[in-house]
């Protein structure tokens, strides 16, 4: 049963897949470090672990229903209006879905950091649950276990053994991602200015998933077709960013 393993091919995409599984979570991380810091400082760390191991639970979940996954790109409903027309799959609408939620949920976090804790206590708003916080994670987690699964399902493609290599890829990614959420959740809390960088991403990710999503409906705006985002240009901007950001949070340490 385990003579796949000898496939050079199989190792270099366990490798490959679990490194991409990684990349793509680490906005997941960074959500889940701001849903988490929203709780009483002793339930934080417990926030983070129950957030990753819902994620991996999802992952797993969808991998077995790949087939459901493949249905969910026929259309459900289509729209013929003056001004746009397409249609729009199961996994259209998740995409557009989580990119809403995201962008909703960045500019309040925002809103809620440039407006201070006085602003909220003002309104008699307190710090958010245990449950909230989980429930929160769990919704966001579903539309970033879509874009992983269906990542890792293109990537192993013909490949033999492609299943348990997914299924190994994102044990390994979540194993890892729980060992560095903590330092990382940390550092992002304690740096306000990391804070806001994290929460411009996600809105970045939020408007690339809602224009993925009209791509894939094929939807056509005043006759013009909606494209989608390389996702290399958005990390290499990302990355590009945080390296920019790393610099000034040294020179002020400098200081």
């Amino acid at each position: 049963m385990l003579d796949f393993l000898a496939n050079p091919e199989v190792w270099g995409a366990l490798v490959t897949l679990t490194f991409l599984e990684i990349v793509l979570g680490v906005d997941n991380i960074i959500f889940i470090s701001i849903a988490a810091n929203k709780v009483k400082p002793e339930e934080q760390a417990k926030a983070r672990n129950i957030g990753l191991i819902l994620a991996m639970i999802f992952r797993l979940i969808l991998l077995f229903f790949i087939s459901f996954l493949i249905q969910m790109q026929k259309p459900l409903f289509s729209v013929d209006w003056s001004f746009a027309k397409g249609g729009f799959s199961g996994q259209a609408l998740i995409l557009l879905a989580g990119g809403i939620f995201l962008i909703y949920k960045s500019t309040k976090e925002i809103h809620h950091k440039l407006e201070g804790e006085e602003a909220e206590k003002a309104n008699g708003k307190a710090k958010s649950t245990l449950t909230q916080a989980i429930v929160q994670i769990a919704l966001i987690n579903v539309v970033f276990s879509f874009d992983s699964i269906l990542t890792a399902v293109g990537m192993t493609n013909g490949l033999e053994g492609a299943m348990p290599v997914m299924i190994i890829s994102v044990i390994l990614s979540m194993i890892i991602m729980m060992v560095f959420a903590g330092p990382v959740g940390r550092f992002v809390n304690e740096h306000p200015s990391i804070q806001m960088l994290g929460l411009s991403f996600l809105i970045l990710i939020g408007f690339m998933l809602i224009t993925e999503s009209a791509h894939m409906a094929n939807l056509e705006l005043f006759g013009a077709h909606v494209g989608v985002i390389p996702k290399g240009y958005l990390y290499f901007a990302i990355s590009f960013s945080l390296f920019v950001e790393f610099l000034n949070l040294r020179m002020r340490k400098k200081k």
